[in-house]
């Protein structure tokens, strides 16, 4: 590799794993002499990377953490994850550090090549923000991926993937790309199905493989204009396992607050009201009504009766 740039580029993306990577073998992998290597390794310590070095016949080379922030190199995949989750901070998602998130992710797009910067725009400008605290799941999605679906909704064109179900049913899917909703740590596509000729939302983590297929459409309009209010109905429509009835010592409008879109509040009086969740399990509902800090009445499931005395107990038998 006769770049000497080119050569330290890939030096110090080999070394960015923070793996052990004996002399040899580093220096193969560059297609070096074991003297060039260590005059690379000197370079780059020159610039701030604290690089280990283990000499003998056992010896080799370590990236160690440093007192100071030098360059990094990344990837196509691991930019864009910066710039998705720099976004997801910069918009309020982590309180306290907005404007920094905001600084940092105009330094990381100033640096991407143009393929890139086009990506993480067509997914700031495709997405639609939606704060719903009940969306709470370990389920994760490619950065890449959320990025592809969003160049299809900005370029007006067809997506394929494979898609499984809430029921597990695992099927391929035809659509023409509407919007992408952030909805708590999920993210969903709104998209008309052109086989089922119907609107329908997917949940981004349940897509594989989405694939632009090059055919263009014009864009129709969604009952109700809002792609974020369409997705929370779709959601409050689908099949649950319980429905949970409170009855709360406190106004309306005052729960209203507290439970935001996660169920139905309706008034009893002027002080009284009640809560309906639907729900698959009881641990959300369960802390709703604890947030909300009023007396209350658990109207059903009889379940959610026995769920919530046991919690009661559990927290009695460790309150000292």
């Amino acid at each position: 590799m006769a770049n000497t740039s080119a050569r330290m580029l890939r030096l110090l993306s080999l070394l960015q794993t923070h793996r052990f990577w004996p002399g040899s073998e580093l220096a193969d992998r560059l297609e070096v002499s074991q003297r060039t290597l260590r005059r690379d390794v000197d370079r780059l310590r020159e610039l701030g990377y604290p690089v280990d070095a283990n000499r003998g016949v056992a010896g080799g080379y370590q990236l160690q953490s440093g007192a100071a922030m030098p360059p990094l190199l990344l990837d196509d995949e691991e930019a864009v994850a910066i710039a998705v989750g720099l976004r997801t901070a910069a918009g309020g998602a982590v309180d306290g550090i907005e404007e920094t998130s905001m600084r940092a992710l105009t330094k990381v797009i100033q640096v991407m090549p143009p393929r890139l910067r086009r990506r993480v725009e067509a997914l700031r400008s495709y997405t639609v923000p939606t704060f719903w605290g009940g969306a709470n799941t370990n389920a994760t999605v490619d950065a890449m991926s959320l990025t592809v679906i969003a160049s299809s909704c900005r370029d007006d064109e067809r997506l394929r993937f494979g898609y499984t179900t809430y029921d597990g049913d695992e099927s391929k899917r035809h659509v023409e790309p509407h919007r992408l909703v952030s909805l708590g740590r999920r993210w969903y596509l709104v998209a008309w199905d052109v086989e089922r000729h119907d609107w329908r939302t997917f949940r981004a983590d349940r897509m594989v493989d989405p694939k632009p297929t090059g055919a263009r459409f014009r864009q129709r309009d969604l009952p109700g204009g809002d792609a974020g209010a369409f997705v929370r109905d779709r959601l409050n429509q689908r099949p649950t396992q319980y429905e949970a009835i409170f009855e709360i010592k406190a106004p309306a409008s005052t729960v209203k607050e507290n439970v935001a879109h996660w169920g139905t509040v309706e008034p009893i009086t002027d002080e009284t009201c009640r809560l309906i969740m639907k729900v698959d399990s009881f641990e959300w509902p369960t802390m709703v009504v604890g947030v909300i800090g009023a007396e209350f009445e658990v109207v059903q499931p009889p379940e959610l009766k026995d769920y919530v005395r046991a919690m009661g107990q559990l927290f009695l038998r460790h309150a000292g």
